[in-house]
């Protein structure tokens, strides 16, 4: 497995040295902001939506660590000529890749606390089914797989998820989800 993660390393620092859809777009883009205030990461994100909501656009923009920077790049070049549904549907399945939520819910609410169950559950010894996840690629997620292994670290997962949950703020900007009334 050592040859896979040295893979995922290079993977992830090719994004971070080489920045996919690095910069900003003009207006009419919709500007989302997204910080970390654990560890300081910084994501601005500007996105072009067509009438027929395809993302025909996509910039990212700030600072911080390996993981938030190459996370963001990562994202940007998925996304980009995806409609919104299957932007989001990407977000809800890296994010439970990441150990948050559910693959068929939108869920940006529970990062918190699924994060401090990942630390607890890591503190009690139980890491190992967390992580045991992070050894098997992925490969319909492309080099989204390479971002598996942060589930080892559970501190580094909200850099990890960081420019999806600004994504997702990005589009409700600019596409809010339509309500779901009670039954």
């Amino acid at each position: 497995m050592a040859g896979l993660d040295d893979l995922y390393k290079e993977i992830i620092m090719d994004h971070y040295r080489n920045p996919r859809n690095r910069g900003e777009l003009e207006p009419p883009a919709c500007k989302a902001e997204g910080f970390n205030p654990m560890c300081g990461d910084e994501i601005v994100l500007y996105v072009d939506i067509s009438d027929d909501g395809i993302i025909t656009d996509i910039a990212t923009a700030g600072q911080g660590c390996s993981i938030s920077q190459s996370s963001a790049s990562m994202m940007s070049a998925a996304v980009k000529g995806k409609s919104v549904d299957e932007a989001r549907e990407l977000t809800n399945k890296f994010k439970a890749m990441m150990g948050i939520g559910d693959a068929s819910e939108d869920d940006t609410e529970d990062d918190a606390e699924a994060i401090a169950a990942a630390k607890a559950a890591e503190s009690a010894g139980d890491a190992g089914a967390i992580a045991g996840a992070a050894e098997k690629p992925d490969l319909s997620m492309g080099d989204l797989s390479a971002l598996k292994g942060v589930v080892k670290f559970p501190v580094r997962i909200k850099c990890a998820v960081l420019s999806w949950n600004t994504l997702l703020e990005a589009f409700e900007l600019l596409v809010p989800e339509e309500p779901t009334t009670p039954s």
